[in-house]
């Protein structure tokens, strides 16, 4: 959980400086854009990004900083926004039904709402926004994570010069999760704008600028055609799969055991049935179950940009395609060695069966800008545990 490795910028110490302010201040000026990895780390220095027992270096990606659960949790009633006018504790007051430590690990119950005080807090500029999403790791195991913080009407979001605690609401959809002080369930980005440029603006590229990326930077592989764009960058789904045997996903068993997501060497069978490919490439997704797919294409995302997976495109069909929706700068990446990487999609059916055919648009990414190119790239001389991946698991399973 991190809790043994030197912080990155220490704990919190009286007797240092006082807030950082002698540190560059590139991070609040310059481009607009998704601030990478190195300015991510400046906001750390100026504790404009802090946390009581100090930021460890491993939370820092390329383009985001992973979150860690606080001491204690609430279970709640239902999931809520404070609003405007409330804290996100007054609103655990009136909802909360149980609170219980996380310290020592304890369990989240499969149909239940928790939410849990994250131990990092901000202290926003007023050039700085920021967007939380799940980990990929968490998106792939069915638990819906979003962030809270005070005084808000939007999850996942959190307003320029917005000071005061975190929060995440987590929501396991499909197996019962352990999860401990320090478990990684989210990550945050930052999003630098001018004055000019609307609060809640996003540096997504055009139709016309993804052709022109795509020119210079293939946005996949073209094994399996040209990259598909009309509102972001379409991608299918593989039915086929490879071999006389083609595994081609999996689906999650239900009243399976107890998921501890801190550790790793999980038996696969025990939590999922394996899909195989059928002779008319088709598969019938099932009401109210979780699949893990794959794209048909190989994608790469340039280190300048990041990808966004939309998660529910209704003209698509009835079902949700991705949970976490974050590609970091330079997954799949040519200087990796080229073929690029393929999206695993969180696929979750609604009320209605949906029958998918192989190469069927299924997800659409957008990407966005950076505001400069990030020290760390993933995949590149970092732990990246996707990079290059085919249809795959989350890092839980064996």
């Amino acid at each position: 959980m991190g809790q043994n490795v030197v912080p990155l910028f220490g704990p919190k110490n009286p007797d240092g400086p006082a807030d950082g302010n002698d540190l560059p201040r590139i991070e609040v000026a310059g481009k607009p854009g998704l601030l990478p990895s190195q300015q991510i780390e400046a906001l750390i220095g100026r504790k404009k990004i802090d946390a009581q027992a100090g930021i460890t270096p491993e939370q820092v990606q390329p383009a985001s900083i992973d979150l860690r659960l606080g001491r204690k949790a609430y279970r709640v009633r239902a999931s809520f926004l404070p609003g405007k006018s409330q804290t996100v504790l007054q609103q655990l007051d009136k909802l909360k039904q149980h609170e219980f430590s996380l310290d020592g690990g304890a369990v989240l119950e499969e149909g239940c709402v928790y939410v849990v005080k994250l131990q990092e807090t901000l202290s926003l500029p007023p050039s700085i926004s920021a967007l939380a999403n799940p980990k990929s790791s968490t998106g792939r195991i069915d638990v819906f994570t979003r962030l809270i913080t005070d005084r808000t009407e939007a999850f996942d979001w959190v307003e320029a010069k917005y000071e005061g605690e975190l929060y995440a609401e987590i929501f396991p959809r499909t197996f019962s999760i352990k999860v401990a002080t320090g478990t990684k369930l989210n990550q945050m980005r930052f999003l630098r704008r001018s004055g000019s440029q609307d609060r809640y603006w996003r540096p997504l590229l055009r139709d016309a600028d993804l052709r022109k990326l795509d020119k210079t930077t293939p946005l996949v592989d073209g094994t399996v055609g040209q990259a598909n764009i009309r509102n972001g960058l379409n991608v299918g789904v593989d039915l086929k799969g490879t071999g006389s045997k083609a595994l081609i996903g999996y689906r999650a068993l239900k009243f399976a055991d107890v998921l501890d997501v801190e550790k790793r060497g999980h038996n696969k069978r025990d939590f999922w049935e394996p899909i195989y490919a059928s002779k008319d490439d088709r598969l019938i997704l099932q009401p109210n179950e979780f699949y893990i797919l794959a794209s048909r294409e190989r994608i790469q995302v340039p280190p300048e940009y990041a990808a966004e997976m939309i998660p529910i495109d209704p003209m698509m069909g009835e079902f949700r395609a991705h949970y976490a929706g974050f590609f970091d700068p330079g997954f799949g990446y040519a200087a990796e060695g080229g073929g690029g990487s393929k999206a695993v999609l969180e696929v979750r059916t609604l009320e209605v069966p949906f029958v998918l055919e192989h190469g069927q648009t299924i997800a659409r990414l957008v990407y966005e800008e950076l505001a400069d190119r990030p020290v760390k790239i993933y995949g590149q001389g970092i732990a990246s545990h996707y990079q290059g991946q085919g249809l795959k698991l989350s890092k839980h399973f064996r």
